[in-house]
């Protein structure tokens, strides 16, 4: 199959749904296809062979994040171009109404239009701003994905219409074989405790996990906090306990092996987020990892941790609460242990192995002529494609 796929935020930034288009594309291309990924980036970096650049993009604040997008007549005659060029058979575009390069994309695309949605939000802007502009356009989206139930009821509630749910996908082998580093490694009575994102971003809640850090210093002294992400950290450990700012390390941005290693090696991995997360990857990429996970209890983080049976769940942005977890687990080998292996036991049902399949049945029943608008028809084609598969029983 030829695919042509679009991610509307710079490729050369880290990010979430970057990862995802990066990961789907080279899983397919594996698999004897043809990918090529349009989206904005840097031309003079370091781009995998199957990226096309749509050019540099600008920061634009959204969903409580900073995003970089492109958006105008130059990147509308690159899409052009992209497109007349590309002879797919399919055209796979993420974040479609986010004014993007992948809006500009469902304008003009002429094939069949798969559309993933990442975004979990009570009201998004760019939805609600987006519905006039895209009523006509709509209609060529033949299949919606959405990567959780959070992210299915923002499109349900802003664009109406079904979705199928397919999770975000992890490369669960490599996280299960990282090596563990001696350095990140927690030892009796210094255990290391793991965060990560970027550092000044709020609603990623890395002032949560230092605010909760001194009542767990009273009771475990020697804990190390080992923070990693890009961002600038100084305003966030300017209004910190400095106790916690001692036992506070910050790694700076890390590659994937280190990212693995790190979750491979600490005693707890801690997502205090805010909100605005639509799945929460990382606590996949934790529990492959062997990492015993405590999270906000966030309804994409609960059903990524199958109701608190696969990691602990704590109020959203209670710092003594996650303190108090912490404490426990720090206290409880045996509980740890458990969490360890329940986490190990769910990860594989993330893995890039069955998600990819799942995303190309969704691509087989588009191309058969059936889609989301048949709902009827799950049962039938869909359900031969995924061998009667869940979507792990998200729905």
């Amino acid at each position: 199959m030829r695919i042509g796929m679009v991610c509307p935020y710079s490729f050369d930034v880290p990010g979430g749904v970057q990862f995802h288009v990066r990961d789907l594309a080279e899983v397919f291309l594996a698999q004897g296809h043809e990918v090529s990924v349009l989206a904005p980036a840097d031309e003079d970096g370091d781009l995998p062979p199957y990226l096309v650049s749509c050019g540099r993009a600008v920061p634009v604040r959204y969903n409580g994040s900073v995003a970089r997008l492109t958006f105008g007549p130059v990147t509308s005659a690159r899409v052009g171009r992209w497109l007349e060029s590309g002879g797919f058979d399919l055209v796979h575009l993420h974040e479609p109404v986010t004014p993007s390069v992948s809006l500009m994309a469902l304008w003009a695309a002429e094939e069949p239009v798969v559309a993933t949605f990442h975004t979990s939000t009570t009201r998004s802007r760019a939805m609600h701003a987006a519905q006039p502009l895209l009523r006509t356009s709509l209609e060529k989206i033949r299949a919606r994905i959405a990567v959780s139930e959070a992210a299915a009821g923002t499109v349900r509630s802003h664009l109406g219409g079904d979705t199928y749910i397919i999770p975000n996908g992890v490369h669960v082998r490599r996280f299960a074989q990282a090596a563990v580093r001696q350095e990140w490694e927690g030892v009796p009575g210094a255990p290391t405790l793991a965060f990560l994102g970027r550092v000044d971003e709020p609603r990623k809640g890395l002032h949560v996990a230092l605010d909760a850090l001194p009542g767990v210093l009273d009771q475990h002294p020697g804990v190390r906090l080992l923070v990693a992400g890009p961002g600038d950290a100084g305003e966030i450990l300017a209004h910190a306990d400095p106790r916690a700012v001692a036992a506070t390390t910050l790694l700076g941005a890390v590659s994937d092996v280190d990212k693995a290693s790190l979750l491979a090696s600490v005693d707890l991995y801690l997502a205090p987020h805010l909100g605005g997360e639509s799945f929460g990857i990382v606590l996949v990429e934790a529990m492959a990892a062997g990492a015993p996970v405590v999270a906000s209890d966030l309804e994409a983080f609960s059903r990524v941790l199958d109701g608190g049976r696969a990691g602990v769940v704590v109020r959203t942005g209670d710092a003594t609460a996650l303190g108090g977890a912490v404490v426990e687990l720090l206290a409880d080998p045996a509980r740890r242990d458990l969490l360890c292996l329940r986490g190990r036991e769910r990860a594989p049902e993330f893995d890039w192995g069955p998600v990819s399949r799942q995303v190309m049945a969704v691509y087989e029943t588009v191309l058969a002529g059936v889609g989301v608008h048949h709902p009827e028809s799950r049962g039938g084609l869909w359900g031969r494609l995924v061998g009667g598969s869940s979507t792990n029983g998200q729905r």
